[in-house]
C-alpha cells in the first residue's frame, strides 16, 4: 500500500488528520505555532556577532508574544509587588556623556518605583528565595524613562530567546502546580551562564530584608548618548542610604510563619512614619572599544563590570504610598522601552528582546492606551497620530490622523534621532564569542565571608539535594566546581556526591 501523500489529507477525515506526516520532519522537530520547524530554539538573530536583534526573528518574537499573553490578568513574572513615589535630585554634570534632561544637577524629576519578586505569584510571602525587581518610572520633561531592572546584578540568561522556558522552568509544574528544583535545575543544568546568578540568588542576598534594605541595578548596559552623537556604553547601580540587609533562612521562616506581607508592610510604615528611604544612583560608563577589550561579552547580561568606577549621579527619596494599589501599583506599566533623548538601548540580546516583551505585556495587561492612565501618563503632553483602542481617554480632534500631510501640525525631529551603530557580517543564530561562564562566579563566592560561604551552600544543597537525576545534579555540582574549587567541594559533600567524580567533571568545562 502506498503511503499517504500530502495531496490525499483532504480525503481523510478530522479524527486521523493528526497522525499524517506530511514531510519527511521528525515527530520530535520543535514547531512554531503555524507547524513550520524552528532550527534554532537557543539563539537569537542578530546584526553579526555584536550587533542588535532582528524583528524578523519569528521564533523570538513568537516565544515572547505567547510568554506575554499566558496570565490574565495577572503578570506572568514580577506578579508581587508594592510601590511609592518620590523625587529623583541630579547632582552631578554628565552632559559630556549624555543629553537627557534630567540629569542636568539639581533638575529634580518626580519618580514612581515598583518593588516586586520575580517569579513568585501575587500574594505570594515575601520571604521567599527570588531575585527582587526594582523599577523605576522617571516622569521627566522629555517624556518617561523606565529604569527596570533587580535588585541583584546580573541575570540568569543571556538571550531572551531563553526567557520563556526559564520561567516555565521556575514557575510550578502544569501537572502538579508546584514549583519542583528537578524542573528548574534540569534547565539550568544545560545553561552554564547561570552559574553566576544561582550563586547570588542562593546567597542571603537572595533573600533581602526589606525593599529599602537592598540596592538595585539595570542589569544592562544601556548607551549614553551626548548632543554630538558621542556613544558610551552605561550601567546603573541604585545604592540604598539604609544599607544591604539581608535574611538567613532561619530569620526567613521565622518571620513568614507571623507575616507574609513583610517588606510591603515595612516600606508604608516607613513612609507613614516620615522616615522615608534613600537611594544614591551611581554609573558605570566605558566607550565602545574599553567595551571590547573585556575577556568576557561586555553586553552579557550574566556579567558585572569589574574595575570600572562608578560615579554618583543623583539621589532618591521615596516619600509616599500610593493612595490605591489597584490603579496604581498593579496598573504602574514599566518597560525597557520607555526611554528618552540621551538614553539607548544596548545590543545586549536579553535586554533587545524585553525591549519587545515588557511593553507588549503591558498592552496585553491594561490595554491598548494603558499608557493614559495617571500612573504612566508623562508629565509632558503625548503628542502623535495613534488612535482608538479600548479604554481611550484622550481628546484628539480633527480629521488629520496621519503623517506626513500638508495639514498635519505634528512632525518629526532630526536632532532626536537615534545614534548609529557600525554593523559587520552577516545575520546570524550562534552563542557569544567570549561566554565566560564561570569566572565571576568564583570571583563573588571568594568575596563573601565564612558565614555567608555556609549558608550559600546549605540554601543550594537544600534545593539541589531534591533532584532525582543524577546527571543533572553532577552537573550542576561540575559547574559550581569550576566556579571555585571550594565552592563545588563544600557543596558535593552537603550533598555526599562523588566529589573527585564532579571534580573531574568540572576539569573538562570551558570557561
Amino acid at each position: 500500500m502506498m503511503p499517504t501523500s500530502c495531496h490525499a489529507i483532504h480525503r481523510l477525515s478530522v479524527l486521523t488528520l493528526s497522525a499524517v506526516a506530511c514531510t519527511s520532519m521528525a515527530a520530535t522537530t520543535l514547531t512554531r505555532d503555524n507547524g513550520a520547524p524552528i532550527g534554532d530554539n537557543q539563539n537569537s538573530q542578530t546584526a553579526g556577532p555584536n550587533g542588535p536583534v532582528l524583528l524578523q526573528d519569528v521564533q523570538l518574537i513568537q516565544k515572547l508574544q505567547r510568554f506575554d499573553r499566558e496570565r490574565v490578568p495577572e503578570r506572568v513574572v514580577h506578579a508581587r509587588g508594592a510601590g511609592a513615589y518620590g523625587v529623583f535630585v541630579a547632582s552631578q554634570d554628565v552632559s559630556d556623556l549624555t543629553r537627557a534632561a534630567l540629569f542636568r544637577p539639581g533638575t529634580q524629576t518626580p519618580v514612581f518605583v515598583r518593588f516586586s519578586s520575580v517569579i513568585h505569584g501575587n500574594h505570594s510571602p515575601e520571604t521567599l528565595r527570588d531575585p527582587r525587581g526594582f523599577g523605576t518610572k522617571f516622569y521627566t520633561a522629555e517624556g518617561n524613562w523606565d529604569l527596570v531592572g533587580n535588585n541583584l546584578p546580573i541575570f540568569f540568561i543571556r538571550d531572551a530567546i531563553k526567557f520563556p522556558d526559564m520561567v516555565h522552568s521556575l514557575k510550578p509544574s502544569p501537572d502538579s502546580n508546584l514549583q519542583d528544583p528537578n524542573r528548574f535545575f534540569d534547565f539550568f543544568s544545560h545553561q552554564p551562564e547561570a552559574t553566576h546568578m544561582l550563586t547570588r540568588v542562593y546567597s542571603d542576598f537572595g533573600t533581602p530584608a526589606s525593599y529599602r534594605e537592598m540596592d538595585g541595578n539595570s542589569v544592562h548596559a544601556y548607551k549614553f548618548v551626548n548632543t554630538k552623537g558621542q556613544v558610551h556604553y552605561v550601567k546603573f547601580h541604585w545604592k540604598s542610604l539604609q544599607g544591604q540587609k539581608t535574611l538567613n533562612a532561619k530569620e526567613s521562616a521565622a518571620i513568614q510563619a507571623v507575616d507574609f506581607n513583610h517588606m510591603t508592610r515595612d516600606l508604608m510604615a516607613a513612609i507613614k512614619q516620615g522616615n522615608f528611604p534613600q537611594w544614591e544612583l551611581y554609573i558605570q560608563t566605558i566607550t565602545p572599544a574599553q567595551l571590547a577589550a573585556f575577556d568576557f561579552d561586555g553586553l552579557d547580561a550574566t556579567k558585572i563590570w569589574p574595575g570600572v568606577p562608578e560615579v554618583k549621579v543623583g539621589s532618591m527619596t521615596l516619600n509616599k504610598s500610593p493612595d490605591n494599589v489597584f490603579l496604581e501599583t498593579e496598573q504602574s506599566a514599566l518597560a525597557p522601552s520607555n526611554l528618552v533623548p540621551g538614553i539607548e538601548a544596548s545590543e545586549d540580546r536579553l535586554l533587545q528582546g524585553r525591549m519587545f516583551s515588557y511593553a507588549d505585556t503591558q498592552l496585553h495587561r491594561i490595554g491598548t492606551n494603558g499608557l493614559q492612565l495617571p500612573v504612566n501618563r508623562p508629565r509632558n503632553a503625548a503628542l502623535n497620530y495613534n488612535q482608538d483602542g479600548e479604554q481611550n481617554g484622550g481628546n484628539r480632534k480633527g480629521d488629520i490622523n496621519f503623517q506626513p500631510s500638508a495639514h498635519a501640525d505634528l512632525a518629526d525631529d532630526a536632532q532626536y534621532k537615534s545614534s548609529q551603530l557600525p554593523l559587520s557580517g552577516t545575520t546570524q543564530q550562534a552563542r557569544t564569542a567570549k561566554p565566560q561562564n564561570f569566572k565571576q562566579a568564583g570571583e563573588f563566592y571568594r568575596s563573601l565571608n565564612a558565614q555567608q560561604q555556609a549558608n550559600l551552600v546549605a540554601n543550594l544543597a537544600g534545593d539541589l539535594g531534591q533532584v532525582k537525576d543524577e546527571k543533572v545534579k553532577t552537573i550542576m555540582l561540575s559547574y559550581f566546581h569550576k566556579a571555585d574549587a571550594g565552592y563545588g567541594r563544600a557543596l558535593a559533600q552537603a550533598l555526599k556526591a562523588d566529589t573527585a567524580g564532579v571534580a573531574a567533571q568540572a576539569a573538562q568545562l570551558r570557561d
